[in-house]
C-alpha cells in the first residue's frame, strides 16, 4: 500500500486528533449557543413551545435539553464525559427532529437536516471518542 492511499485511508494520529478537536469545539459552541438561546428567551417560551409540538414533559424537558446543550456543549469543547454527553446529545437532537422539525428536511422549510447534522456529529463522537486533545485523554493518562 502506497504511502498516500494509507494517508488517504487513515490520516496520521496528530491530523486525527487536530481533527476532532476543531469537530469538538464547532460542535460544542453551536450546542451552548443554542441552549443558551433556550434560556435567555425565558424558559418559560421554550417549554410552551415544547408543549405546543407536544414534547412529553414539556416543562422539564424544556429544562433538561436547555441545560444538556449548554453543559454538553462545555463538555465536548473540552472533550469531558465525551462517549455519554456525545450520545446524550445525539437523542436530544434525534427528538427534535422529530418533534420540531419532522414536516420538512431542509432547515428553510423549518426542516430537521440541521439537527440531524448535530445528531450526526454528536453520535460520532460518542462512537471515536475526544482524541488526544482532551481531558478524556488526560484522564484516561493518569489512570494508568
Amino acid at each position: 500500500m502506497s504511502t498516500l492511499t494509507r494517508t488517504l485511508s487513515t490520516p496520521p494520529r496528530t491530523a486525527q486528533d487536530l481533527g476532532l478537536l476543531v469537530g469538538r469545539v464547532v460542535l460544542g459552541v453551536v450546542f451552548v449557543a443554542h441552549g443558551l438561546q433556550k434560556w435567555s428567551q425565558g424558559i418559560g417560551g421554550t417549554q410552551e413551545g415544547f408543549a405546543a409540538m407536544g414534547v412529553p414533559l414539556a416543562d422539564v424537558s424544556a429544562i433538561a435539553m436547555a441545560s444538556l446543550e449548554v453543559g454538553g456543549g462545555i463538555l465536548l469543547v473540552l472533550g469531558a464525559l465525551t462517549p455519554v454527553v456525545g450520545a446524550l446529545l445525539g437523542l436530544g437532537m434525534l427528538g427534535a427532529a422529530w418533534f420540531a422539525h419532522r414536516d420538512a428536511f431542509f432547515v428553510a422549510d423549518g426542516g430537521s437536516e440541521f439537527v440531524l447534522v448535530l445528531a450526526a456529529g454528536a453520535f460520532l463522537l460518542a462512537l471515536v471518542g475526544a482524541g488526544r486533545l482532551s481531558v478524556d485523554a488526560v484522564l484516561a493518562r493518569n489512570a494508568h
